[in-house]
């Protein structure tokens, strides 16, 4: 069976591996960290929070997808205690950037580290077109 994927590639590792893969009305998102524009990690984890939802915009349009076609999302963060500590404060900008509550179902994640030690958060997302 063979299966027809769109792939977008972006940034310094396009040539490893997709941010994006469409197959059918599902998009399957690469996981996006926290960096701004010039690519630095804000020490602050809500900062950091806002910025990788700014990447996951980014994929979601080359698809002509927005926010509010994203059904799942999975964070993984490097510290619980201090995401539990904020988890107001992130819940709060993260509505903001949806414009309303999200209708996502949502999986929390600590894991030991991220790519570079920087990163408090990345998110992973599936989106239907």
């Amino acid at each position: 069976m063979s299966i027809e994927k769109k792939l977008f590639r972006d940034g310094p590792y396009a040539d490893l591996f997709c941010q994006g893969v469409r197959v059918g009305d599902t998009l399957y998102m690469a996981g996006q960290v926290g960096t701004d524009a010039a690519g630095v990690a804000p020490e602050d984890l809500v900062a950091q929070m806002k910025n990788a939802y700014t990447h996951v915009s980014a994929v979601l349009s080359e698809y002509g997808a927005t926010i509010d076609n994203i059904v799942d999302e999975t964070w993984f963060v490097t510290d619980i205690d201090d995401t539990m500590a904020k988890v107001g404060d992130l819940f709060m900008a993260r509505a903001e950037i949806y414009g309303k509550k999200p209708e996502v179902s949502q999986t929390l994640v600590q894991v030991a580290g991220l790519v570079d030690a920087a990163y408090k958060i990345e998110i992973k997302c599936i989106a239907c077109l």
